[in-house]
């Protein structure tokens, strides 16, 4: 993501501006179906993960800090090796890495094909290939990373469902990859677009995926 001075705001607002529309118009609020292949809700609370990335990491983690199930929802990396796993490395495009999000969740209260239906669908677009809006390169590609083999089931047949029922212009180029080792980011990435709600790059890229979520996902959003 951007790192932006006080000189190149203003360039950027007018790039971004064009930018966002055209992938917050894409997959940030399309409507698309819940996969047909899901995990039973479970009947006790309790803690499961799931690792995704999909461009920018501040993105995804304050779509998913907003909804309802989520405990919590971390920034990272993941795909490469641990002594890679910063932000300055990862950045390069050279690393392996994805910058991505560790969603801890209570399945009593949200499946994990729900959490995919609200990944596909508002925090991110899954038919970029290798970039996200105005991110470019290999660290900002589309993936889900499975942690079993249900995990991998569900994803796969919900990729293959969605591409049948042609919901996105383009073919969805999200990989399907096991966990290897999920990194934490840095501190200073953390609740990035919380605690920076006037960001350029959060208003124009970032704030409209959540407010995609209220509008799609009612019953699962929450203002926390």
């Amino acid at each position: 993501m951007f790192k932006l001075s006080a000189y190149t705001s203003l360039l950027f607002l007018v790039m971004i501006a064009v930018t966002v529309a055209c992938t917050a118009g894409n997959a940030a609020g399309v409507a698309i179906p819940g996969p047909t292949v899901d995990a039973a809700k479970a009947a006790k609370s309790g803690e499961q993960t799931v690792v995704v990335a999909g461009g920018c990491f501040w993105g995804i983690q304050a779509v998913f800090q907003h909804v309802k199930g989520v405990k919590s929802a971390t920034s990272g990396y993941s795909g490469g090796d641990a002594k890679t796993a910063q932000y300055e490395i990862v950045s390069t495009g050279e690393t392996g890495h994805a910058e991505s999000v560790k969603i801890t969740y209570d399945p009593a209260q949200i499946t994990y094909g729900e959490l995919l239906q609200v990944f596909f669908s508002v925090a991110h677009d899954p038919t970029q290939l290798n970039r996200q809006g105005p991110d470019d390169g290999t660290q900002y590609r589309s993936v889900v990373f499975y942690a079993n083999d249900e995990q991998k089931k569900i994803a796969e047949a919900y990729i293959a469902q969605l591409d049948k029922a042609k919901v996105f212009s383009g073919s969805i180029v999200t990989q399907v990859v096991p966990l290897k080792a999920f990194y934490p980011a840095e501190a200073y990435h953390q609740n990035y677009a919380t605690l920076h709600p006037d960001q350029p790059y959060i208003v124009y890229n970032d704030a409209p995926k959540v407010a995609h979520l209220r509008q799609e996902f009612p019953e699962l959003y929450t203002g926390k």
